[in-house]
C-alpha cells in the first residue's frame, strides 16, 4: 500500500473520531426487554435456546438466534450476567455461556449475522445457517455502505447486542446492575460500540477488537477498494472511534502483541478515548481465536468479579517515567500480589502485526508498588508486563522511541 493511501486512510479515521455522531440506534427502544420466542427444539446441554425480536431489515421483521442459561442458584438470590459477542465465523456459543454459569453468572450468547448455531457442543463455530427471520450477513458489511443506516450489519449486530442485553436483564433472578460484556474479534469490535451507546452496562472487556480500523487494521484493503468518499461514509457510522468517548463502564482491553486484525496503535489510539478507568493486558503473542485464546483469559473473570461481585482487583499501573533508556514504574496491586516483571520490547519498525518482540525480566517490588528496567539500546518500542501469583497480566501502554 502506497504512503499516499497510507495517509489518506489515517486522516479518514481521524475524521471520523472528531465527527460529531449521532447514534443511529432508538436505544429507549433497544433498552425495553424483546419480544422473546421459545426455541427448545435448539437447547442442547443445559442451555436454554430463544430467538428475541430484532430491528427491522429492509422493512420486515427480524429475530436474533441466542443460547442462554442461568447458573446453580440459592432461592431468592440474584446473579450478576454477561453478555457475549461472537467474532468472525461463530455463532452463538453453548461453552460460553455454560463456562459463565460455573463462574456463577447468568449468561447469554445470541447470533449476529442472522444464523442459528451449529447446535453441538464444542462445535458452534461450524454449521450454523441462515434463519428465515434473518437480517444482514456479517462480517463488516463494507460493500453494502451505501443502504439505509437500518439495513447494515453492525446497525443490525449492535442491535442484537444491545436487546439481548435487555433480555437478560430482565430476568427476575438477574441482577441488573451487575451486567458486563465481553466479546471476541469482531464481538471486541461490538463490545466498543455496545458498550460505550448502553451505559448500563457494568463493565467492558473487549478482546483484540478496537477502533481507528482506517488507521491501521486486517481491512485497510477494504477501504480502499471503497474510496474515499465511501470509507469515509463507514468510518463514521460505524468506527468505534466515533463513539468509545461515550463509554461510561471500566474497560479491560485482552489482546496480543501481534495480533493480525486489530494492531497496537489502533488499540492505544482506542483507549485513549475513553473517559473512564482502562486496563490493559497485552501478552506476547497471544493468539487469536475463539475457544480458550479468547473466551478463557483469567484476567476477564478476575475483572468482572471485581465489578460486579466486589472481588479484589487487578493490579494497575499509577505511573510510568522513562529517562533516557531507564524506564520505572509504580503500581497498586492490592490483594494480588505482583510476583515478577518482565519489559517487552521490539526493535523492529514497520508493520506491527510482524515485529518480533522479547521479553526480559525487570526488577519489581511488590511491597513497594515500583518496577524498573533498562530499555536496550535497539528497542523502537517497549511496555511493561506485571504477572500475579495467579499468573493475571496487566500491562502499561506501550511506548514507541
Amino acid at each position: 500500500m502506497t504512503k499516499r493511501i497510507e495517509l489518506v486512510l489515517a486522516g479518514l479515521t481521524i475524521a471520523a473520531a472528531a465527527h460529531a455522531q449521532t447514534i443511529p440506534w432508538d436505544r429507549e427502544a433497544l433498552f425495553k426487554p424483546p419480544q422473546v420466542f421459545e426455541a427448545p427444539e435448539y437447547a442442547t446441554n443445559g442451555v436454554k435456546s430463544v430467538f428475541y425480536e430484532g430491528v427491522p431489515y429492509q422493512g420486515k421483521p427480524t429475530r436474533v438466534f441466542a443460547y442462554y442459561a442461568l447458573p446453580k442458584m440459592e432461592p431468592g438470590k440474584k446473579v450478576p450476567g454477561i453478555v457475549l459477542v461472537h467474532g468472525g465465523g461463530g455463532s452463538a456459543f453453548i461453552r460460553w455461556v455454560k463456562l459463565w454459569n460455573s463462574r456463577g453468572y447468568a449468561a447469554i450468547s445470541m447470533d449476529t449475522c442472522g444464523a442459528v448455531s451449529g447446535n453441538a457442543y464444542g462445535q458452534e463455530q461450524t454449521g450454523h445457517v441462515r434463519h428465515v427471520w434473518a437480517g444482514p450477513a456479517g462480517w463488516g458489511g463494507f460493500d453494502k455502505v451505501d443502504d439505509p443506516v437500518q439495513d447494515q450489519w453492525t446497525y443490525h449486530a449492535v442491535a442484537a447486542v444491545l436487546r439481548g442485553h435487555s433480555f437478560l436483564r430482565s430476568l427476575p433472578e438477574v441482577d441488573a446492575d451487575h451486567v458486563g460484556i465481553t466479546g471476541i474479534s469482531w464481538g471486541g469490535y461490538l463490545t466498543c460500540i455496545a458498550a460505550s451507546i448502553d451505559n448500563r452496562f457494568a463493565f467492558a472487556v473487549p478482546v483484540y477488537g478496537c477502533g481507528f480500523l482506517g488507521d491501521n487494521s486486517a481491512w485497510l484493503g477494504e477501504f480502499k477498494n471503497l474510496g474515499d468518499a465511501r470509507a469515509k461514509r463507514w468510518l463514521e457510522l460505524w468506527d468505534p472511534s466515533a463513539y468509545l468517548a461515550q463509554a461510561k463502564m471500566p474497560f479491560l482491553w485482552v489482546t496480543g502483541s501481534n495480533d493480525f486484525a486489530y494492531p497496537m496503535d489502533s488499540l492505544q489510539k482506542s483507549y485513549h478515548m475513553l473517559k473512564t478507568p482502562y486496563t490493559l493486558c497485552v501478552r506476547l503473542r497471544m493468539p487469536h481465536g475463539h475457544g480458550e485464546a479468547g473466551e478463557n483469559p483469567k484476567e476477564i473473570a478476575t475483572f468482572a468479579d471485581h465489578f460486579a461481585r466486589a472481588g479484589k482487583p487487578l493490579p494497575t499501573f499509577k505511573s510510568v517515567k522513562r529517562e533516557g533508556r531507564k524506564v520505572t514504574a509504580t503500581f497498586g496491586s492490592g490483594p494480588c500480589t505482583v510476583v515478577k516483571a518482565e519489559l517487552n520490547y521490539t526493535v523492529d519498525k514497520g508493520a506491527w502485526q510482524t515485529r518480533k518482540w522479547e521479553a526480559v525480566p525487570a526488577l519489581a517490588d511488590s511491597c513497594a508498588g515500583v518496577v524498573s528496567a533498562d530499555i536496550p539500546e535497539q528497542a523502537t518500542v517497549y511496555y511493561i508486563n506485571l504477572f500475579t501469583e495467579e499468573d493475571l497480566v496487566v500491562s502499561s501502554e506501550h511506548e514507541a522511541l
